[in-house]
């Protein structure tokens, strides 16, 4: 049995998207698409750092809505490049840049504060920002903490579906041997499975091994060479660390 693909195999990439949204380089209905894609995949990191930096909760949402919007309309993708390193720095880089131009509540309404590429209040952004605020006054760190909680999460998903067919209780079970601080007791997970903690032993040592692929798999597609892929699993790590 063939192990799934791994990181240069995966068929779309955020490097790829940010391809794909560039004018001339897509449809239009392509590029839509492809704003939507980066807009899930980064909206709420970037929504907790405007928000860090002051603004108020509909007009961090304004502003997040309008910074993807305006970044496709002026072609602002257009001076990114893989090649010159992480998608998450480029980003970050670039938000600040807009929000550094002073958008106007009336401004961002006429920009694109009324095109809803994510529909915020389904997903209760202001919940989760009350607390994570209180971990970090710092803008760019919660920023950097929500995308690294967000390609964590990723990864986990990832690990969820591949085991969904047939492994789904086994993964449900062992799910905790990938955080030491909810690790469940190996006795427990061999009584509750029918197998033998030797086993149990084997089994939590192949989905870490599997866990730690997809997670590199999910910064890949986000760095342009294994220096900068090393660098940005080691800062993932020194972040979640973080108090």
């Amino acid at each position: 049995m063939k192990d799934p693909p791994g990181p240069r195999q995966f068929a779309t990439t955020h490097w790829s998207l940010v391809g794909a949204a560039r004018p001339g380089k897509a449809s239009q209905t392509r590029a839509r698409e492809a704003l939507e894609e980066l807009c899930r995949a980064y909206w709420y990191p970037l929504y907790a750092f405007v928000r860090n930096r002051g603004y108020s909760a509909i007009d961090a949402q304004d502003l997040t809505q309008t910074f993807f919007a305006r970044i496709i309309e002026t072609g602002g993708f257009a001076a990114a490049d893989r090649e010159r390193g992480r998608f998450r720095s480029y980003l970050l880089g670039a938000m600040k840049h807009f929000l550094a131009n002073q958008w106007h509540r009336a401004q961002t309404q006429k920009r694109g504060g009324q095109v809803q590429f994510i529909e915020f209040d389904t997903l209760d952004p202001e919940a989760r920002y009350a607390g994570a605020s209180e971990q970090s006054d710092n803008p760019e760190y919660l920023f950097d903490r929500e995308w690294a909680l967000q390609t964590v999460a990723g990864a986990l998903q990832a690990l969820r579906d591949e085991m969904a067919v047939g492994k789904s209780e086994q993964f449900d079970a062992l799910k905790g041997s990938l955080s030491s601080q909810d690790e469940t007791p190996r006795d427990q997970i061999a009584a509750r499975l029918g197998i033998s903690e030797g086993a149990v032993k084997v089994a939590v040592h192949r989905l870490r091994q599997r866990y730690r692929k997809l997670l590199r798999a999910a910064i890949a597609e986000t760095v342009s060479n294994e220096a900068d892929l090393d660098d940005e699993m080691r800062y993932l790590v020194a972040v979640l660390r973080r108090r």
